[in-house]
């Protein structure tokens, strides 16, 4: 019955499938995360072999903008179940991923465009747009 986890560093944010309701899905979804929480395995596997992401050293520019997310966007984000995460910034235009909660919902477009885009344009000049990664 659960659609979507996200797994974020202070939170989970858990989504149903809509037929179904959170009476009969939470005892199993909470016995489970205890479950999990309680063996000390960790929450994600990551093969070494595996992984796509390549480490490079981020512009000052990059640097100002992930902080900037992490302090300010991502707590207000995650006080709606969900989270965000930096994806890449070329030529004045950042692109952000939407999670949890906020993946999908219709104000998340409002958010990143008149929330989030004119923070970042006000402290960092070279921004000059946000947009949301095509899933």
């Amino acid at each position: 019955g659960v659609s979507r986890v996200l797994l974020s560093s202070d939170f989970i944010s858990v989504t149903k499938e809509a037929k179904l309701e959170w009476n009969n899905l939470k005892p199993s979804i909470l016995t489970g995360i205890m479950e999990h929480y309680s063996s000390g395995l960790p929450a994600v596997n990551i093969d070494e072999n595996k992984t796509v992401d390549k480490i490079i050293e981020d512009t000052e520019t990059v640097k100002q903008i992930k902080d900037l997310l992490e302090t300010r966007v991502r707590p207000a984000v995650a006080m709606d179940g969900g989270d965000i995460s930096f994806c890449s910034f070329e030529a004045g235009v950042v692109t952000l991923q939407m999670k949890g909660a906020c993946a999908g919902c219709p104000s998340s477009t409002a958010t990143l465009k008149m929330g989030i885009e004119n923070m970042l344009r006000h402290y960092i000049p070279e921004v000059t747009e946000v947009r949301a990664a095509e899933l």
